[in-house]
């Protein structure tokens, strides 16, 4: 459940929330320079969706592998020249930069040579901004977002695996097309306007694009709202520290001021006044307690 949920919230952060462009304004240049039509705006948003996926895993693979301390590849090669302690070690995240640039570079020469070969005119449209993808920084984010989750967490059971890394990549590379596209819907219908002459061009569409990221502020919290709808009807996950104090208690005996309850019942009178108590499957659960009270 709590992994389902996981995936939900980075799913709607990425797209909506924390939208690469309008929230962390990453991707900028292909955000102004491919959205004068739609339809070209929604090839590249897929174009981008489609590379951004591939990188994602090839940089999540290449990190686990490879890069981080304690990587399978690093440390097998290394134990042939150095001690198993020391190759365990080896820290490669410096180069987190250049392999994943070489791998975005990669990706974007697969779409490339499919795209042309399957979707002339598309990549016709593209002009140069196709081959732009490679230093589309939004890519190069995302790809350095899942390098943080995987290599910069203590715990190393908190690290995101290929699942949670994928979904990022994918949402973002959605949010990056919804917000392309609604820019360029704008676009198309401020074609037909009177826009004052210094306001013509990228200055128009910078203001647009400040309009439109006040706008997905609108979306902030929602995720600490669903997590909370998510979670709230979940059954508690009862610790060792809490022990069952009854099956059928009636708790209005306790809700009175007069008269004392019985010594037995003294740990669940404590519990409900400090609140120390989880309740599953109509079972009564008081922390420390060793006894069935009745």
């Amino acid at each position: 459940m709590n992994y389902l949920v996981d995936i939900i919230l980075i799913a709607l952060s990425a797209a909506l929330i924390n939208n690469f462009v309008l929230y962390y304004f990453v991707g900028i240049c292909p955000f102004i320079g491919v959205s004068k039509k739609v339809d070209m705006a929604f090839g590249m948003g897929c174009a981008v969706t489609f590379v951004i996926s591939i990188a994602a895993f090839l940089s999540w693979s290449i990190t686990t592998m490879i890069l981080i301390p304690g990587a399978p590849v690093t440390s097998f090669v290394g134990g042939f020249f150095l001690p198993d302690e020391v190759a365990a070690k080896i820290d490669l995240t410096v180069l987190s930069y250049i392999v994943y640039i070489f791998a975005i570079s990669s990706s974007v020469q697969f779409v490339e040579m499919y795209v042309r070969k399957f979707f002339p005119a598309l990549y016709k449209s593209f002009g140069v901004f196709l081959p732009l993808i490679t230093t589309n920084c939004a890519i190069l984010f995302a790809c350095l977002t899942i390098m943080s989750n995987v290599a910069g967490v203590e715990n190393p059971a908190d690290a995101w695996d290929l699942g949670r890394s994928l979904i990022l990549a994918f949402f973002g590379g959605v949010g990056f097309t919804i917000a392309i596209v609604i820019m360029s819907g704008i676009r198309e219908e401020m074609e037909i306007c009177d826009i004052p002459e210094p306001f013509q061009g990228a200055a128009i569409t910078l203001v647009v694009g400040g309009i439109m990221a006040l706008a997905f502020m609108g979306f902030t919290g929602v995720d600490s709202g669903l997590k909370k709808a998510l979670t709230t009807n979940s059954t508690p996950e009862i610790h060792a520290e809490y022990r069952i104090a009854s099956s059928e208690m009636d708790f209005s005996r306790y809700k009175g001021h007069g008269g004392s309850p019985p010594q037995r019942s003294m740990k669940v009178l404590r519990a409900l006044q400090d609140r120390d108590f989880l309740i599953k499957d109509n079972y009564f659960f008081v922390r420390g307690s060793e006894e069935v009270c009745s």
